[in-house]
């Protein structure tokens, strides 16, 4: 059996984070949906990192709000990392874990488009991977400086794509992981 070389990395999508104020939600949740049923029925690993932001926040461990949503939850076999900074790689144990395995891809999808997917983009291009960001499976809410909208199409189109990662579309993601199945 051979190494898959790309896993889905399912990034806080928390039921704090997962609300209306999201940008295209019923996409986003359609998306991911998607994309975590292709990648389960071939052979694709997925992975979830949640955040903790600690004690007196209602995103963090033993809180409702910390709990992975409902349409997203992980199998029993399925690894999750917890982190309480923006990189799913700083002091997870998700770069070792990855390492260990050979991975060489990783399909990267959740939230915020603008601070923990950014972060994990970047520092997941910085330890080698190549790092597939699929249309619409990644989502943030309005900021002081730009519209979920705006700010969503700033990273996806103009800054990740042909810099820090492939950006593609979900059909052609699905398609792509059928390439990776190990027999």
């Amino acid at each position: 059996m051979e190494v898959n070389e790309v896993v889905l990395l399912v990034v806080d999508t928390q039921i704090l984070l997962v609300n209306n104020g999201l940008y295209d939600l019923k996409g986003f949740i359609k998306n991911i949906k998607d994309l975590i049923s292709a990648a389960r029925d071939r052979s694709v690993e997925v992975i979830y990192v949640i955040h903790d932001d600690g004690a007196g926040s209602d995103l963090t461990q033993g809180k409702k709000g910390f709990e992975i949503y409902e349409d997203f939850k992980p199998s029993e076999k399925e690894q999750v990392f917890v982190k309480n900074v923006n990189s799913s790689f700083r002091q997870t144990g998700l770069l070792e874990y990855l390492k260990n395995k050979n991975e060489k891809e990783i399909i990267v999808v959740g939230l915020q488009t603008d601070k923990c997917i950014d972060a994990t983009i970047k520092c997941g291009f910085e330890h080698g991977f190549n790092m597939i960001v699929p249309a619409k499976a990644n989502s943030t809410i309005d900021n002081e400086y730009l519209s979920a909208k705006d700010s969503y199409k700033y990273y996806n189109e103009f800054m990740w794509n042909g810099r820090y990662a492939e950006c593609v579309t979900v059909d052609s993601m699905i398609k792509k992981m059928k390439s990776h199945i190990s027999i």
